[in-house]
């Protein structure tokens, strides 16, 4: 039978299917029932569900990040979609494909590092040059940790592969400012650009359960990111300090403000490009997904914080 992905769910739907179990949490009512709060997951996206008889011998063992068959009804609650479980089954390997549970990119990964590092050998600088080769060809755990990573645990480019989507759609944006604004040390930004997120192997746990790691919560992306430029420059024989530094303000700046995150404001103007490309494409990505997401719907879409405002699908035949 074929698998019926979550994006496709609809209310009043059954469904028979499995999935992964991304969040399992016990709760209680406000009567003292206890239930348990769960967040099913395939490649398509997520979907809240509710136990409410945890008891029920239908309801097999099971914890969070196993893969489970899930017999329910799908229900509106409050304007979102949410499964109401009758039974659970722990599937055992052999019954699923992993493919189907996880979000993967749509672009080719290959293609994408190979621009990446085609990107890296352009650069003229020895040390800026030698740091990323150290990084990005030179390292295969480091390789394998950044392709597989996503670059959120939500909001956007939140799958596999998307650290290294959204690193090269911001390296190519600072490409083309260098372009347009010929002051720009393209070197310095181009580095920065490549380097900017590179803490993000280290703030997510790989997939399936991408959340946030111990030292994420505690230093976050940003600062690590830093720590990881300024740990490998030191085995570097020569590497000019004002160099380093110049590169790890733009890292720690890319946020833009203190209350977006950012350790430090732009003082730098590849500080300040990288920030604005950083932010384009977070935010083209989000509001790609949010369409996606909502493709059978005419019209509005709602208001959505990220962007403040009540969001609009576009069409050409109007």
């Amino acid at each position: 039978m074929k698998m019926k992905y979550i994006r496709d769910l609809k209310d009043g739907d059954r469904v028979f299917d499995i999935y992964l179990c991304k969040h399992k949490q016990s709760a209680v009512t406000k009567n003292g029932k206890a239930y348990e709060n769960v967040i099913l997951q395939d490649k398509t996206g997520t979907i809240d569900a509710k136990v409410w008889e945890p008891n029920n011998p239908g309801i097999g063992e099971y914890d969070a990040l196993d893969y489970i068959e899930v017999y329910g009804d799908v229900t509106n609650f409050n304007g979102a979609l949410q499964v109401s479980v009758k039974r659970i089954r722990v599937c055992r390997e052999g019954e699923f494909n992993p493919a189907d549970y996880l979000p993967v990119s749509s672009k080719d990964i290959d293609q994408m590092y190979s621009e990446l590092t085609g990107l890296i050998s352009s650069i003229k600088n020895k040390y800026y040059r030698q740091l990323l080769e150290s990084f990005f060809v030179k390292d295969d755990a480091f390789k394998k940790a950044f392709c597989k990573s996503s670059a959120a645990k939500a909001v956007h480019h939140g799958f596999v592969g998307g650290l290294l989507e959204h690193t090269l759609s911001v390296a190519k944006l600072c490409d083309y400012y260098c372009t347009a604004y010929p002051i720009i040390k393209r070197d310095l930004l181009i580095t920065a650009a490549i380097c900017h997120d590179i803490g993000k192997t280290k703030e997510l746990s790989a997939f399936p359960e991408n959340d946030y790691t111990d030292d994420g919560q505690l230093l976050g992306h940003i600062v690590m990111g830093s720590q990881m430029i300024a740990e490998r420059a030191a085995g570097m024989e020569g590497f000019p300090h004002g160099l380093l530094t110049q590169l790890q303000h733009c890292i720690l700046a890319h946020h833009g403000k203190y209350e977006y995150g950012s350790p430090k404001i732009p003082a730098l103007i590849e500080a300040v490009a990288l920030n604005y490309a950083d932010d384009t494409d977070a935010k083209m990505e989000t509001f790609k997904e949010i369409l996606e997401n909502n493709a059978e719907t005419n019209g509005w879409l709602g208001f959505n914080r990220l962007f403040e405002s009540n969001l609009r699908a576009s069409r050409v035949d109007e």
